[in-house]
Parts: C-alpha cells; sequence; structure tokens
C-alpha cells in the first residue's frame, strides 16, 4: 500500500503521454483523458487517507501534472486562439512560475510547486478547457483560467519568497 499513490501518479504519466497518440475528436480520447483526470484526484487523496505522502509523491505528481498539461497543450495549442493580450499573460504566468522554482532551489536545492488550494482550483478549470475547445464558451474560460492561475502563481511566489521552508503542502498564503 505504500507506493500505491506513486504508481497511480506513474501511471498518469503514462496514460498522458499516450494521448499524444489518440484522435482528440473520439470517445478514445475523451475516456482515456477523464481517466488522467481521475487519476490526479486519487494519487493525492490515497496518499493522504494511507498517510503515504512523500516528496517524491509530491515530485511525481508535480511531474504528472507538468506532462499532462504539455500534452494537452501541444493537442489543442493548434485549435485554440491565441490573442496577443492572451500570449503576454501566459508569458506572465509563466515566468512568475519560472521565478518561483527558481527561488526554490536556490533556497532549498530542489524542484519544488507547491499543492495549494488555488494551484488546485487552477488545475482543475485547466482539465475542463478541451472540453470547451470551439464553444462560445473556449474564451471565456481561458481568460477566467488566466486569471485564476496569475493569482496562484503569485500566492505560490509569495509562500516561497516569505517561507523558511519548503512545505509542498501548504494550503495557501493565509494557512500554511
Amino acid at each position: 500500500m505504500k507506493f500505491v499513490a506513486n504508481v497511480i501518479s506513474i501511471s498518469r504519466i503514462l496514460i498522458s503521454l499516450s494521448l499524444l497518440f489518440i484522435d482528440w475528436h473520439s470517445w478514445q480520447f475523451i475516456y482515456v483523458y477523464l481517466m488522467c483526470g481521475i487519476s490526479d484526484l486519487l494519487d493525492g487523496y490515497i496518499a493522504r487517507k494511507t498517510k503515504t505522502q512523500s516528496l517524491l509523491g509530491a515530485k511525481l505528481d508535480t511531474v504528472g501534472d507538468m506532462i499532462m498539461f504539455a500534452v494537452v497543450l501541444y493537442i489543442f495549442a493548434p485549435v485554440i486562439t491565441f490573442t496577443h493580450t492572451l500570449i503576454i499573460w501566459l508569458l506572465a504566468i509563466l515566468s512568475i512560475r519560472v521565478l518561483s522554482l527558481i527561488i526554490v532551489f536556490i533556497k532549498y536545492n530542489i524542484f519544488a510547486m507547491l499543492h495549494t488550494i488555488s494551484n488546485k482550483i487552477t488545475g482543475l478549470l485547466l482539465f475542463f478547457i478541451p472540453m470547451v475547445i470551439g464553444s462560445p464558451l473556449e474564451n471565456p474560460l481561458i481568460y477566467f483560467v488566466c486569471a485564476i492561475a496569475s493569482v496562484s502563481a503569485i500566492e505560490e511566489l509569495i509562500i516561497h519568497v516569505t517561507s523558511k521552508e519548503i512545505e509542498v503542502n501548504s494550503k495557501s498564503i493565509f494557512k500554511r
């Protein structure tokens, strides 16, 4: 039982990569995509319930999230309308995220992202974007996700700058 959550995280990485080989218009894509989302929810839940949380598990979860995000971005970038404003906004969020990673590496000699509530909300909202591609909800949802992602990136940066030690499971800037 000790490694179940880590196995689920590793499985999500492999399953996410398999999306590259499935037509995104198909029911198979939807099924595999939903498996990725469910596994993302399950790994942390199982780790907490079985008290098997670990730094390795947190890193695997983060790597799984980043790979899934990169795969989905690769698949859907050609069909999303990237306005000048959206590109600048995304680059600003990315810059804040990279700055956070640099600060963590300088302070603690590791790469880590926090599992804050706002980061989890951002991930959940990002998960729904492919489901609205091509619909009237596409642009409003993308801009809403950018707003939430901006808040979560800034929050994580503030936590990293002000904390004395790394706490990957920090809930928010207000509750650490």
